[in-house]
């Protein structure tokens, strides 16, 4: 079997280039998605906060803030397109002091460097009119900011790619890739072999070992944890309410999010760590949690808060770095053909859409 294009990984961004091919080219054999998992984003597409983000925070220019714009617009366009369950709930960065109110500040400017819209400054009054409950100095609204169900996304991406005859098949783990003269050889677990001219790598965590099958000594990943714990009693909250984000962008801090049934979730939290398979909450981060959840909203009671979920983040930027690492989305200029997503953690989910065009148009130069 041969295809002209092989994404390996069914996560969100696999699928999103997956489909951004399909409709360019549209012919059978094509296009061809393998991931080793029984179905699509079981990984970090599926362990996140499902939040559409406005491209508030990325360093102006880069690939981040870029990408995250234009997929923002393309995200809510194609979710009323094809009735996938969204609410533009909009986002409240708190600063609940005033030692807080600089980098407040720092956020708003990066807000408008960046171009974003509907970023407004609040007074703690105008805040409190929007949510009654929370505890806060002054606080920036994003208009713009939303959360979607993630799983309907993904499902519709993959029917996207199939009703343009693109193929996605489950349970095949890519265990060999090598280079041929018309491009490379994919040989799958159960023994499975094909041909492809162009691979793209979009294996999230396991990205940087399927680029080490070719001898690419890409950059590595730091594997970094975030938990989640919800909170099962009473509550008024009808937006997403995140404190000022750490040094270095680590994380946007323990922050408020909503699901689309109304339920309150706090996470994740910024923990590296060794294993990308550990998904288990420990129950003693119960404390700090409800800690960082107080700080922010009154009437919380330590009873209510629950262990929900974990994800890990494909991270570019080690614990020490002093710099905001961007995405790595590029050819690789030692294997003709075969494209390279490393560090696809936050905005990925938003920017899905749009890294889907990046990679045909700036990077595979299709029309």
């Amino acid at each position: 079997m041969h295809f002209k294009y092989t994404v390996i990984g069914a996560g969100v961004v696999g699928l999103a280039i997956a489909r951004a091919l399909s409709m360019r080219c549209g012919e059978d054999n094509d296009v061809l998605v393998v991931e080793k998992e029984k179905t699509f984003g079981t990984g970090i597409s599926s362990r996140n906060s499902e939040v559409i983000h406005a491209g508030i925070y990325y360093v102006t220019g880069s690939l981040k803030h870029r990408l995250c714009l234009q997929g923002r617009r393309l995200l809510y366009d194609y979710c009323r397109q094809k009735s996938i369950l969204f609410n533009k709930c909009g986002k409240l960065i708190v600063a609940t002091g005033s030692e807080e109110i600089q980098a407040l500040e720092g956020v708003y400017k990066q807000a408008r460097a960046n171009v974003v819209e509907h970023v407004t400054c609040l007074t703690a009054e105008e805040t409190l009119q929007l949510e009654p409950d929370i505890q806060v100095f002054a606080a920036l609204y994003s208009k713009e900011t939303g959360i979607l169900d993630t799983h309907a996304f993904m499902q519709s991406l993959e029917s996207d790619v199939q009703q343009h005859n693109g193929t996605v098949v489950y349970h095949s783990e890519v265990i060999g890739l090598k280079r041929t003269a018309g491009g490379f050889a994919l040989r799958m677990h159960d023994g499975t072999e094909m041909t492809s001219t162009t691979v793209i790598n979009s294996a999230g965590l396991h990205a940087t070992a399927v680029a080490a099958m070719l001898g690419i000594h890409a950059e590595t990943m730091y594997p970094c944890k975030g938990n989640y714990f919800y909170y099962n009693g009473p509550h008024r909250c009808q937006h997403l309410i995140y404190p000022v984000p750490e040094k270095k962008l680590t994380g946007l801090g323990v922050h408020t999010t909503l699901d689309l049934g109304g339920r309150l979730k706090f996470g994740p939290d910024t923990e590296y760590v060794d294993a990308t398979d550990d998904f288990q909450v420990p129950e003693n981060k119960t404390e700090a949690f409800y800690q960082s959840a107080k700080k922010i909203l009154n009437n919380i009671e330590l009873q209510h808060l629950l262990p929900d979920m974990a994800g890990i983040r494909p991270k570019l930027q080690r614990p020490e770095d002093k710099q905001i690492r961007d995405f790595y989305i590029q050819e690789e200029p030692t294997v003709s053909g075969f494209v390279n997503l490393l560090g696809i953690e936050s905005p990925g989910l938003t920017s899905a859409l749009a890294i889907g065009d990046y990679v045909c148009k700036d990077i595979l130069k299709l029309k």
